[in-house]
């Protein structure tokens, strides 16, 4: 079996707004402990990618954040998904799966529309 790999580009937002929506309120370490584990830990989260993920998301609105303690009684920034996530993670799941369908097309011999 092949190791952990990279999130692909323009897939973490999906997930992360995703984890928020399955999980509410989470801190990042969580959030990608979340997406490893949904991904069978096939996926690999780096913080030096997720950390500037979440503060896009917040100052596009997506997401809202505030200082909290952990459960190991650390002070941690949990982050929340709002209205405008909410929409937005449907737009994107849409998007997702019309690429998918597309990419489907081309990898199932004899499925292509003519």
């Amino acid at each position: 079996m092949a190791g952990k790999t990279d999130v692909w580009q323009g897939t973490l937002a999906l997930m992360v707004l995703k984890t928020l929506q399955t999980m509410g309120p989470v801190h990042g370490y969580g959030i990608a402990r979340r997406i490893e584990q949904v991904s069978g830990n096939l996926v690999s989260i780096k913080y030096g990618t997720l950390y500037p993920a979440l503060l896009q998301l917040e100052q596009e609105g997506y997401i809202a954040s505030h200082w909290g303690v952990s459960d190991n009684n650390r002070k941690a920034k949990y982050y929340s998904l709002t209205r405008a996530g909410k929409k937005q993670l449907k737009q994107e799941s849409r998007q997702w799966e019309q690429t998918t369908t597309v990419i489907a097309r081309f990898l199932s011999p004899g499925e292509e529309v003519l």
